[in-house]
C-alpha cells in the first residue's frame, strides 16, 4: 500500500496548566523546561525529525509568550491558532484549523508528552503502520508498566491487529495513550459544534473498528506536574549525564 507522506501536524498547547502550578504562574505549560529545554521543543523536534514541514500550535494561557517562542523556529513552518478568548477543548481546537490539513491525515501531539525511544523512531513506525483506508486514528500507546509520572488506570485494550477498545469503569487497562496520534480528518465529519471534546468521536470510531494503536517501544513520561519535571530530569540525567 502506498500512502502520501504525512507532513503536517498540530501540537495541542492551549491548556491552562493548572496541575503544573506554580511553574505555570508566569508561563504556559509548554514552556516549562525539562533539562534546560521547553516541553514544546521536545515535541517540535520529534515531528521535524519525522519529516513534518508544517505545525499548527494552539495557544491560550500566556498566549503571546508561547507565540513568541514558537515563531523563532526556523526549521519548520509554524502556524499559531489563537484561542485566547475561549478554549475550544481537544476536539474544537482541532476542528477550528482542520482546513489547514486539506483533507490529508496529520499528527497531533500533546505538549506534555516526552519519551525515550526504544528501537527506532516511534513516529516513523507510526507512519509505516498508518492505513488511511482502515483507520480514523492511529494512537501511540505505552504499556502502563513503561510509563513514568503516570498514576492512572490506563486507557485502552489492544487486540492482535492493533484495534483499541476502552477500559470499563473500575478496571485497569494495559495501555495508556501518550498524547500522540495520526488523525484522519474524516473523524470530524458531521460535527457542527465549535467547543467539544474529541473523546466522543473516538468512541464512534471504536464502534466502527477504526481506532487503532501502536505500542511505544520505549519509556514515556507524562510531564503534567512539578514533581513530574523533577522525576523526568532525574531519569534523563541517568541516561545521558550532562557534560
Amino acid at each position: 500500500m502506498t500512502t502520501k507522506p504525512i507532513t503536517r501536524a498540530m501540537i495541542m498547547a492551549a491548556g491552562l496548566g493548572t496541575r503544573m502550578r506554580p511553574l505555570t504562574n508566569d508561563r504556559p505549560k509548554p514552556l516549562v523546561q525539562v533539562r534546560g529545554r521547553a516541553l514544546i521543543d521536545y515535541a517540535i523536534d520529534r515531528l521535524v525529525s519525522a519529516g513534518v514541514k508544517m505545525i499548527v500550535v494552539n495557544v491560550h494561557h500566556h498566549a503571546e509568550m508561547l507565540r513568541a517562542h514558537v515563531v523563532k523556529r526556523k526549521d519548520v513552518k509554524i502556524v499559531v491558532s489563537d484561542e485566547s478568548e475561549a478554549l475550544l477543548d481537544s476536539g474544537g481546537g482541532i476542528a477550528k484549523v482542520l482546513s489547514l490539513f486539506e483533507g490529508e491525515p496529520f499528527f497531533t501531539h500533546n505538549s506534555d508528552s516526552v519519551w525515550v525511544e526504544g528501537a527506532g523512531s516511534a513516529l516513523e513506525r507510526m507512519k509505516a503502520r498508518w492505513d488511511p483506508d482502515a483507520m480514523d486514528s492511529l494512537m501511540l500507546v505505552a504499556p502502563t508498566v513503561n510509563a513514568r509520572c503516570y498514576e492512572g488506570r490506563g486507557d485502552f485494550f489492544m487486540d492482535e491487529d492493533g484495534r483499541l477498545t476502552r477500559v470499563s469503569e473500575h478496571r485497569v487497562a494495559p495501555f495508556v495513550w501518550i498524547g500522540v496520534q495520526i488523525l484522519h480528518p474524516r473523524l470530524f465529519d458531521g460535527v457542527r459544534e465549535s467547543k467539544f471534546s474529541i473523546n466522543p468521536l473516538w468512541d464512534k470510531s471504536i464502534e466502527k473498528g477504526r481506532l487503532f494503536g501502536i505500542r511505544l517501544d520505549g519509556i514515556w513520561m507524562h510531564i503534567d506536574r512539578p514533581d513530574a519535571v523533577t522525576d523526568a530530569e532525574r531519569f534523563l540525567a541517568d541516561l545521558a549525564p550532562a557534560a
